[in-house]
């Protein structure tokens, strides 16, 4: 039997069978957004000073995104288009809304 002669290793994939690195994120954001549904419940009780947590809670969702953003294209070399198309949007609008500068 003979030695392959393609050295697999330094063969990159096409980026359409890139494997789908995925750990249970259905049942995740779906427990999160149970837990958000609560909270908001809490603070419509009467809770007015938990408002403010709210809102802190929704600008660290928008920084989670855009480093989430952030890492599939630095990391998994994913392209606007690819981030785009589950969203919906263009992928000028997934650009323009993630592509700046990174703080």
């Amino acid at each position: 039997m003979s030695a392959p002669t393609v050295n697999m290793a330094l063969t990159p994939e096409p980026l359409r069978k890139r494997p789908r690195h995925v750990v249970e994120n259905d049942d995740y954001v779906a427990f999160l957004r149970r837990i958000i549904r609560a909270y908001s419940r809490r603070i419509a009780s009467g809770d007015i000073e938990a408002i403010a947590d709210a809102v802190q809670l929704s600008q660290e969702l928008d920084d989670a995104i855009a480093q989430a953003v952030h890492g599939l294209r630095s990391d998994w070399g994913y392209s606007w288009a690819d981030i785009a198309r589950p969203l919906g949007i263009t992928r000028q609008a997934a650009q323009q809304r993630w592509g700046g500068d990174r703080t």
